[in-house]
């Protein structure tokens, strides 16, 4: 599968069959994460893959009720360090996005997850204060296949030289 196919595979998928993943595909996926880009090559974030079904149910209580966090064959918790440097989130998030193209061409299903309570979070999964709980990825089978979204046309997006106004 070439990058440009796996890009137009991955999707949100909010549903996941029940089944777990090998120890070889959750390598794989470290790993994709670990080869991420970051700023000065500090790698400033961590993550904590949750496998036990009672700590995700506790997850889905504090991630705006979204029950197909429990389906999930594992929760990616991404975990950024404030005090390495400034870019530290965007970091975080070239990581988890080679999470979830990994995924894609694993052939499973992930979904970006933004709205938690991050306090609560940190209390279930005991990170510590000085740490930050960036974004959540259930990673699992899929159980679904949506349809791909409309996109902005290139013209909406690109701009040559100079900002547009529309």
């Amino acid at each position: 599968m070439t990058v440009k196919e796996v890009i137009r595979k991955r999707k949100s998928i909010r549903k996941f069959n029940v089944g777990s993943l090998t120890d070889e595909q959750l390598r794989t996926l470290m790993e994709a994460a670990q080869w991420a880009p970051s700023a000065s090559n500090m790698q400033p974030y961590e993550f904590i893959i949750v496998k036990d079904d009672k700590l995700k149910a506790e997850l889905v209580k504090n991630a705006s009720i979204q029950r197909f966090i429990t389906s999930a064959a594992v929760v990616f918790v991404g975990i950024g360090d404030p005090t390495r440097e400034k870019w530290y989130k965007i970091d975080l998030a070239i990581a988890m996005e080679h999470l979830a193209l990994q995924a894609a061409e694993l052939g499973l299903g992930s979904c970006w997850i933004g709205s938690f309570a991050e306090q609560k979070v940190k209390e279930i999964l005991k990170i510590p204060a000085d740490k930050q709980v960036i974004a959540l990825l259930p990673i699992g089978i899929p159980g679904e296949d949506p349809p791909a979204r409309s996109r902005k046309s290139l013209d909406n997006l690109f701009y040559t030289n100079y900002y547009k106004s529309h």
